[in-house]
């Protein structure tokens, strides 16, 4: 009788099942086919990335200028995205502080790529002098931020919002105004060192307090400028423009953050009975004037 015996099966096919199943063949080498399965993770990783940075939540820019203050400047109630978005613009005596006051109406903004950084439009209808764009150029290790609007004056805020600072604003409660204005003013922070250039300045405009009876106290100006044989080191000045509270001062902010001013205040020829109230509150009593230092 003659055995009927089955063909071989041919040796390709045996090898691409093999290959199929990463199963090593008699040649000891192993087939193997996840390329496109390690692109297909690379391609849902690049997705994620793109889609946080694409849809962030408007919190993350809260939380960014909120650490970049101390937690004196903060934006509550925020609506939108990182790129789209609004909320109320606060000001607090820092983390802890019970005292806080908020700018009518709510901030806007939209952010939008600009050359090799971005760059952030802001708008708030009670205060802001049209759109306040602020330049944002990120680094290895370092940071960039300048004002790039061109305009006389940014913006313009009630005195009364000082009142969020804490003491001694919030006995104080000044009336008036504030006007902001820069003038080439950009911040270069390197490894956590920040250094200036170009002036920011404040003026404080027919100020009035609660606590005194003189009305208005007079109009002044800070300003925090470049100090060009120090770099690192900006110098700051306060100087009276008019009214019977005399104001002067001068100090020092450096890269790390650390300020120390000494000002003084007094009264106009004729106003120092009306305002002695208000210099015993500002600072430290010496004969006629009153000394105020931080730092």
């Amino acid at each position: 009788m003659r055995w009927l015996s089955r063909p071989a099966q041919p040796r390709q096919s045996t090898l691409a099942i093999d290959s199929v199943l990463g199963l090593p063949h008699p040649g000891g080498r192993t087939v193997r086919h996840d390329t496109p399965k390690r692109w297909s993770i690379a391609g849902a990783v690049v997705g994620l990335l793109v889609a946080l940075v694409v849809f962030a939540p408007a919190s993350w820019l809260a939380h960014a200028l909120a650490s970049a203050t101390a937690d004196h400047l903060l934006i509550v109630d925020t609506r939108g995205s990182v790129w789209n978005g609004s909320g109320v613009l606060v000001l607090t005596g820092g983390a802890g502080s019970r005292d806080a006051s908020a700018l009518p109406g709510r901030l806007r903004w939209k952010m939008s790529i600009k050359g090799f950084g971005l760059q952030l439009a802001a708008q708030q209808d009670c205060c802001i002098n049209g759109d306040l764009l602020l330049g944002i150029k990120p680094g290895f290790g370092r940071l960039e931020l300048s004002v790039d609007t061109r305009a006389d004056w940014l913006a313009r805020l009630p005195a009364g919002l000082l009142t969020g600072l804490g003491t001694p604003w919030n006995t104080l409660q000044l009336g008036g105004s504030l006007r902001l204005s820069a003038r080439e003013l950009r911040l270069e922070s390197v490894q956590g060192r920040w250094r200036q250039f170009g002036e920011l300045q404040l003026d404080l405009l027919n100020l009035s307090s609660r606590v005194s009876t003189v009305a208005p106290l007079g109009s002044y100006r800070f300003t925090v400028s470049a100090d060009a044989a120090n770099p690192g080191v900006s110098t700051l000045r306060l100087s009276t423009l008019e009214g019977a509270l005399q104001l002067s001062g001068a100090g020092s902010l450096n890269s790390g953050g650390k300020s120390r001013f000494v000002g003084e205040a007094g009264a106009a020829p004729g106003r120092e009975e009306a305002l002695n109230n208000l210099l015993n509150i500002i600072g430290r009593r010496q004969g006629s004037r009153s000394v105020l230092t931080i730092g």
